[in-house]
């Protein structure tokens, strides 16, 4: 399958073959590195990294994976560089273009991600934009591989909370190319939108793939394999906004019933972090201080018990991220 040469931008720009190839060949790479046999295929291989948001898991499995495969990584934040400030994403793609292999960006909007594709001619990789999740997708689905023991059209995976935005979208056309039976459960002014919804529709046609959109929390986990969410509020939104949005999702928690609402002991919790499931960061400390709820998208005995896959998840995006600089680089 040729995928030399390709950017990475969307889940929707690869056919479902492409889209799984990635998930076989990261599950071929992490293989080569625990047995260590690993091979690299980088060597001399170089890889700007363009932060506008913060990160831990992106960038250290943008770094590290390079790294293992013998590339080498120059990593740019706001500060140490004029993207957006004193030169255009246009020109700064044109530069970096000639100057490295590839690029990553993890940024605030999709245009600019497509903008950097469309100039740099070279692979550009996304990280996170506002619109688009896709490298947290494929630990996802090597995730759900691992731990359901089942091919990817018998699992069902349910996704609770806001799904307006990168992950939430992402979750569901992902899902769909994959064939699964996939469910966004939310309340309806927090579902994905008819673009979002209209691309899963199209690949689910293609795959097999069962879609479900509801508010129904007990009908939306029923028979889950997994159930995944994500974080409901963030440090950049005001306080009354906080209020509203904890109000809308309040029943949408993922706590220990939600769990047993699946009716499968064996259904594993997945969360792309960070997560607000105690009072030991800032965030769940201020929220705790407006609402009362010292747990947010999941309670704590869900995301420290032994159903929680978070940190494997976690890992899997190094291992997910090696097999996308692999196959295009």
């Amino acid at each position: 399958m040729t995928l030399h040469g390709r950017s990475f931008l969307k889940e929707c720009d690869f056919t479902p073959a492409e889209w799984a190839s990635f998930v076989d060949l990261a599950e071929q790479l992490k293989a080569e590195r625990r047995s260590g046999t690993e091979r690299q295929r980088l060597i001399g291989k170089s890889i700007a990294l363009i932060f506008e948001k913060t990160s831990t898991r992106t960038r250290c499995a943008f770094e590290l994976a390079a790294f293992q495969q013998g590339a080498h990584t120059t990593y740019l934040d706001p500060s140490s560089s004029q993207i957006g400030h004193k030169e255009s994403v246009a020109d700064t793609a044109r530069v970096l273009g000639r100057m490295f292999d590839g690029i990553e960006f993890r940024g605030d909007h999709q245009s600019d991600i497509e903008k950097l594709s469309e100039r740099a001619g070279v692979p550009v990789f996304n990280g996170l934009t506002d619109e688009w999740h896709p490298t947290q997708m494929l630990a996802d689905a090597l995730t759900i591989r691992e731990h359901t023991n089942k091919p990817f059209s018998d699992v069902a995976h349910a996704y609770l909370g806001d799904a307006r935005f990168n992950t939430g979208r992402s979750l569901l056309v992902s899902s769909a190319m994959l064939g699964m039976d996939v469910r966004i459960v939310a309340p309806k002014e927090f579902q994905p939108d008819s673009e979002a919804i209209a691309i899963a529709n199209q690949f689910a046609a293609q795959t097999g793939a069962r879609i479900t959109i509801t508010d129904d929390v007990e009908a939306g986990v029923r028979g889950a394999d997994a159930v995944s969410t994500d974080i409901w509020v963030s440090m950049g939104e005001p306080k009354e906004v906080w209020q509203d949005r904890v109000a809308a999702l309040r029943d949408y928690q993922v706590s220990q019933k939600t769990m047993e609402l699946t009716g499968n002991s064996k259904a594993i919790f997945m969360h792309c972090l960070p997560s607000f499931h105690d009072l030991e960061t800032q965030v769940g400390r201020s929220v705790y201080e407006l609402t009362g709820m010292n747990a947010l998208e999941a309670t704590d005995e869900v995301f420290e018990g032994p159903n929680s896959v978070v940190f494997d998840q976690a890992e899997n995006r190094m291992h997910t991220i090696k097999a996308v600089m692999v196959a295009t680089l």
